[in-house]
């Protein structure tokens, strides 16, 4: 059925995800702006066929079915609003002073080099983390004691419920613990303003290589993952938790739980995603029999499990 321009038919998922896992997409639509992006929303409530927003497809598990409706991709390019808030401009960023005015589909990754490079501080510790700017935020993303919520002063919205554009102001997005009002309500990211300070660029340089280097010597980056898999429980740390339920190095399938970092599992060679999800299960499970403690998914799913 042909309910929008363009769009695309059983497109794998894998290559859009970090983790390199996951069936098709029955309907795959890349929104090139904004305008793009609702067409294709109305569209497919239109047509009642389920639709699902990816954007750099860091934090998400999809099933090894693949998914039964539309994907919609935000390109990492321009995503024009039209409120006007963001016309005229060709770049999917802009920096203003000490803001930066960003589009969703912008990554994160770029945004902490270019602000370095302005001499502004505040996004340091976002160093290495994939994603783009929009899903920073739905997930309230989080490292070395900061989150998005400490540097984000507003967002642009696509309300779901009434399918126009709306500007929350910080203190209306509900930021918790990787949690947001987006992630409860639907509402789609279109855009996002960031207040940083300005500061030593020679220092933030510096910062932000020590970040790195961390990652590098305790995370596992040379395998594909979805980054930490669980939220850390008050006062605890997921990967303490399973490395003490002697569950490092655990392999089902070509999916393994880190040797480096136990709140990681990872693709040492086409896993299938239903052999992370028993890993998943299988931390859950002796998490809670030794520790009495239930983790929480940070990562999302995608498709039929």
């Amino acid at each position: 059925m042909c309910f929008i321009n363009n769009f695309k038919k059983n497109i794998p998922l894998a290559p859009y995800t970090t983790f390199k896992i996951g069936g098709p997409a029955k309907y795959f639509f890349e929104a090139k702006n904004s305008g793009d992006l609702i067409k294709a929303v109305k569209s497919a409530k239109k047509a009642k066929v389920p639709f699902f927003i990816l954007g750099g497809g860091s934090n998400i598990l999809v099933s090894d079915k693949g998914f039964d409706g539309l994907v919609i991709k935000i390109q990492n390019t321009r995503l024009a609003c039209p409120s006007g808030r963001r016309a005229g401009r060709q770049a999917k960023y802009e920096i203003q002073d000490t803001r930066i005015l960003a589009d969703a589909g912008a990554l994160l990754s770029k945004l902490v080099d270019e602000s370095m490079k302005r001499g502004l501080i505040g996004l340091e510790w976002a160093a290495g983390i994939p994603g783009t700017a929009g899903g920073a935020v739905r997930g309230n993303v989080s490292a070395f004691g900061t989150s998005m919520s400490d540097v984000v002063k507003s967002v642009e919205a696509l309300k779901m419920t009434e399918l126009r554009i709306k500007n929350y102001e910080s203190g209306e997005c509900k930021f918790e613990y990787k949690e947001s009002a987006f992630k409860h309500n639907k509402d789609i990211i279109l855009s996002v303003e960031l207040g940083l300070e300005k500061g030593d660029r020679k220092e933030s340089k510096k910062k932000i290589e020590e970040y790195l280097a961390y990652r590098d010597k305790h995370q596992p980056l040379e395998y594909p993952s979805a980054g930490c898999v669980f939220k850390n429980p008050s006062g605890q740390h997921a990967g303490y938790l399973i490395e003490q339920c002697e569950l490092k190095g655990k392999k089902i399938g070509n999916a393994m739980i880190s040797k480096k970092h136990a709140n990681f599992i990872v693709n040492i060679g086409n896993a299938k995603a239903k052999d992370v999800k028993k890993l998943i299960d299988l931390c859950k499970e002796k998490v809670k029999e030794k520790f009495k403690i239930k983790l929480e998914e940070e990562i999302e799913y995608l498709g039929e499990f």
